[in-house]
């Protein structure tokens, strides 16, 4: 239930009304100040609250019932678009964030290199794989916490935020402390303990869509970590399972302006795992801009043919350059800039 409140409500009407609210019992009262509007979102057992008598408090303009499942998450609880800081870079608003990288860290000077080359040409965060979770026990691993340790070299070196995949909750503090944001990958979309536990910190968490998810169980698991207490999440369309089999995912463009309809959380596309083809990430990527994301993700790797890890959707940084140059004229279309 949402109760939205008349323009100029003073806070002593909105503490009377909450008191009102909350002593039915088992009732959440989430106020949202907006610049023009200010809304209280209910979260609970609403069936016993006398919409009646709410309605009879001068303040309260009017009163809605939200049908979706997932409440903190939805754009009805929060009207404005969030913008989400990571480390002082902004994901959401009208400025799009482009977060670059190799799948994975493989050296000091791999990753070093890297990062340089892709903040020259204009990314914001600096994404690398210190654990890599893969389909085959026998494939490379990641260099676990020795990546992490270069992850923080490159920072380090360069200036931007890192953002990092987290695999084990036995991890979380280390995570907490060595980069500005934490991944959660496909595989772990609904993996509601580490989720829960993700709640309980204030760090930045960018929830990648799981392979064969819908859009409203994408947005309960983001509605995990916000009901925790951390309502800092980025959400990341990076393609789902269909039955084609030419690219490694179907990259579904649609469902960005589907989310950002739905939900006020910043929404970013990862063309790189989306299509697992590197000649196929700059159209997808144009087009993940037209169509409103706030932002990307794109593997870069300084050699793609020797990679140890998705090589054949890398793009090298002389070809991120060039895609960077040409998203920039689709921002600009669009009202965004980079």
């Amino acid at each position: 239930m949402i109760i939205v409140l008349r323009q100029g409500t003073q806070q002593k009407e909105i503490d009377q009304l909450t008191e009102l609210l909350t002593s039915q019992g088992g009732i959440t009262v989430n106020p949202v100040y907006g610049s023009e509007i200010t809304i209280l979102g209910l979260i609970g057992d609403t069936t016993r609250i006398d919409s009646t008598r709410v309605e009879s408090y001068h303040c309260v303009e009017r009163i809605m019932h939200v049908a979706e499942p997932y409440k903190k998450a939805n754009r009805m609880f929060h009207p404005e678009d969030t913008v989400v800081d990571v480390s002082g870079v902004a994901v959401g608003g009208g400025r799009l964030a482009v977060m670059a990288g190799p799948c994975s860290v493989e050296s000091r000077e791999q990753i070093t290199g890297v990062a340089a080359a892709v903040k020259e040409s204009g990314a914001a965060i600096l994404r690398g794989g210190a654990f890599k979770p893969r389909t085959s026990p026998y494939a490379f691993q990641g260099l676990k916490y020795e990546g992490l340790e270069l992850l923080k070299a490159a920072r380090e070196a360069t200036g931007l935020p890192i953002v990092s995949e987290l695999m084990s909750p036995n991890d979380i503090e280390r995570f907490v402390e060595d980069v500005d944001c934490i991944q959660v990958g496909a595989r772990n979309m609904q993996n509601f303990d580490l989720l829960r536990q993700l709640g309980r910190t204030r760090k930045p968490i960018l929830l990648k869509r799981g392979m064969s998810a819908t859009i409203e169980e994408w947005l309960m698991s983001a509605e995990y970590i916000m009901s925790e207490g951390n309502e800092n999440v980025i959400l990341c369309e990076r393609g789902i399972r269909t039955f084609e089999t030419y690219t490694r995912n179907t990259l579904d463009i649609g469902a960005v302006p589907v989310v950002k309809r739905l939900s006020h959380l910043p929404v970013i596309v990862d063309p790189s795992h989306g299509t697992g083809k590197r000649w196929m990430v700059e159209p997808m990527a144009r087009a993940a801009i037209a169509v409103g994301a706030d932002g990307l993700m794109i593997e870069v790797h300084n050699d793609p043919q020797h990679a140890l890890c998705d090589g054949q959707q890398s793009i090298t940084p002389d070809a991120f350059d060039e895609v960077m140059k040409d998203i920039r004229q689709i921002a600009a279309a669009v009202g965004r800039e980079i």
